[in-house]
Formats: structure tokens, C-alpha cells, sequence
């Protein structure tokens, strides 16, 4: 699966300015609610903010993938913000955050959620990868680079 399957170059920014792992979600909510016209950038944070109660979606090496369900939705929808300065993000490495990859899935699509994430995480468990994200000159870039 390609990620820009789910993305689109106006839900993909860099440089986004914020202090706290709760404007970082915030922030990745307007961006999901983008694509999903129908929800709310409000219902869209209550769902992202309630996958991390469960736990943190810090990947570590400076990588989040929230996400979150929701009704209204037809098929998944994705999000990516470059900070400006990495947050911190409560991850199991305790390393800051700075790569954003937020997630919306349709209320009942389990399997759907799941190869997105997988393919997700997978992607940015490569390094080199990671590298390229950060050395990205600007959002287009950025995108281009979730379209390979």
C-alpha cells in the first residue's frame, strides 16, 4: 500500500509549530478533519485523545501514528505534520516526537485499520526513510515522498 492512497498533498505539512503532544493532536485532527468533511475537527481530537489513554501511539525514533475510529467516514483517512520542534509524546524510548502520521478509519473497519497501521509503521521503521521525511525541503516534497 502506498501512503498517499490515504493522504493528499493539502493534509500533508511541515514546519507546524506546537509545544505539547496535546496541541500536536490538535493539530493533526484539522489536518484528518481535511478529508473527512462530515466529522468534526473536535470528534475527530476525542478520538485520537482516547486511543492515547490506552496507551501512547509513539512509535519512538521521534515517530507518532495516532489514530483513532470513526462514524461518518467511508474509507481511511490520513494525515502527516513535520514539527518544527520535536514534543514530547510519552513513548516507550522517551525520545521527542517529530513525525506525525495521524490515522482515521471508518467505525467498523478493523482489518482496514490494521494493514494501514502495519503499513505505516513499516514505513517508518526505515531509517533512511525517516532521514528523507526530515530533510524534505517542503510539504510537495514531503508528499512525493509518500507517494513513491
Amino acid at each position: 500500500m502506498k501512503l498517499a492512497e490515504i493522504l493528499s498533498p493539502a493534509r500533508v505539512a511541515t514546519g507546524v509549530a506546537v509545544t505539547s503532544k496535546k496541541r500536536a493532536l490538535e493539530e493533526i485532527a484539522k489536518l484528518l478533519a481535511q478529508g473527512a468533511p462530515s466529522v468534526s475537527p473536535a470528534d475527530i481530537l476525542g478520538s485520537l485523545a482516547g486511543r492515547e489513554k490506552l496507551g501512547s501511539t509513539g512509535l519512538g525514533h521521534g515517530v507518532a501514528i495516532p489514530h483513532g475510529r470513526v462514524p461518518g467516514i467511508s474509507g481511511s483517512v490520513g494525515a502527516f505534520m513535520r514539527l518544527r520542534h520535536p514534543v514530547d509524546y510519552e513513548t516507550h524510548d522517551g525520545q521527542p516526537v517529530d513525525l506525525v502520521f495521524g490515522l482515521l478509519v471508518p467505525q467498523n473497519a478493523t482489518g482496514e485499520h490494521l494493514q494501514h497501521l502495519a503499513a505505516i509503521a513499516e514505513k517508518f521503521s526505515d531509517d533512511g526513510f525517516c532521514a528523507q521525511v526530515r530533510a524534505a525541503a517542503d510539504a510537495a516534497a514531503l508528499y512525493a515522498l509518500f507517494a513513491r
